[in-house]
């Protein structure tokens, strides 16, 4: 694992100027390599797009702006948690049927097993080139799959607790003080938890968790889960939420704040691909094309989503990267142990 302290992950520069979303992306012409693969991707009509990567609403209004980019071809978004969207894609590839054209995860292990299975199509879209480099190179370099989502997980508290009086770290979690206060995700459903895990596990070993489970957290499912729990009041402390989901829950006006973690935030590049047997190929080569492009900065920029690009700004409310630690598990630290720590989870948390 690797300890990042610069901003040099997804520096982000110039602001866009003019309005937000896919209406103002569709008064811009395409580009030819768009034109051409949406011709044919007009043809096919349609794409499905499982993912686990942003909540529904946002991912939704992906769908959404990339069908006003390119009328006619419509998103069939299937969001879950990433390992729940992993499990049904496999379950499709044993049964023989092809439905997903395009399948985004939190957990970068998952693509990488695909590729090593060879189930991927090789594609690599024209609009990686302006995305910053730090998230172009975490992509796959012979073409497999892009990053198309910068992860980044931290705590928050129900403004019910002072900030004076908040946890400050990951370890600060094990005062007893928050017994009965805590909500997580699990790492058998959500991607972003298991690599929450492993990083954790790596810095403190899992005695590390053991002591968490004597306070009793409440677990949900996906790590955007602990977010409704805090907004209903059930709980005061979010752990391993993600920050777009926190700071758009924030500007609907719910009592909440981020709290980046003295020992470091969790940042996770989010991988897509295309299977090899998608029923709609090159409507699943525009969307990752779109993936990469300045309107999906733009249709993404309303739910809090880190910039891929320096042309779209960074989050409002967000804290700068280099002025924070941060946590960033390699692709090989995850997928080796995600499987160790959802076994030690169930054992420790009995669930």
């Amino acid at each position: 694992m690797v300890r990042v302290t610069r901003r040099g992950v997804l520096a982000a520069a110039a602001v866009l100027g003019g309005r937000v979303g896919g209406a103002a992306a569709q008064e811009q012409p395409l580009p030819p390599h768009e034109r051409e693969l949406y011709e044919a991707a007009r043809r096919e009509g349609e794409l499905t797009w499982y993912t686990g990567q942003m909540q529904a609403e946002p991912s939704e209004a992906i769908g959404r702006a990339f069908t006003e980019r390119f009328p006619g071809v419509k998103v069939n978004v299937v969001r879950s948690t990433s390992q729940v969207a992993f499990q049904r894609l496999s379950q499709d590839m044993r049964a023989g049927v092809a439905q997903c054209d395009v399948f985004s995860s939190v957990d970068q292990s998952h693509l990488a097993f695909l590729k090593r299975q060879g189930r991927l199509t090789q594609f690599r879209p024209h609009n990686l080139s302006g995305l910053i480099p730090a998230v172009r190179e975490a992509g796959d370099p012979d073409g497999h799959f892009q990053v198309t989502y910068l992860a980044v997980y931290l705590l928050a508290r129900h403004n019910r607790v002072p900030e004076a009086e908040a946890p400050r770290s990951w370890r600060d979690l094990l005062d007893p003080r928050w017994r009965g206060q805590i909500a997580v995700g699990h790492p058998g459903y959500s991607g972003a938890i298991g690599s929450l895990c492993v990083a954790l596990r790596k810095l403190y070993g899992w005695d590390y968790f053991r002591a968490l489970e004597r306070n009793r957290p409440h677990i949900g499912r996906s790590a955007g889960d602990p977010v409704t729990v805090l907004n209903a009041g059930e709980r005061t402390i979010g752990m391993g939420v993600p920050s777009p989901t926190i700071l758009l829950s924030i500007s609907r006006g719910n009592p909440l704040s981020l709290i980046y973690p003295t020992d470091g935030t969790l940042i996770v590049p989010a991988p897509s691909g295309i299977p090899r047997n998608a029923p709609h190929p090159n409507a699943a080569k525009l969307f990752l094309e779109f993936m990469a492009s300045p309107a999906y900065g733009q249709a993404t920029r309303p739910f809090f989503a880190e910039s891929l690009r320096p042309e779209v700004p960074p989050p409002e409310g967000a804290r700068p990267l280099d002025q924070v630690p941060l946590l960033a598990p390699t692709a090989q630290e995850v997928e080796a142990g995600i499987p160790e720590v959802k076994e030690l989870w169930r054992d420790t948390f009995g669930v």
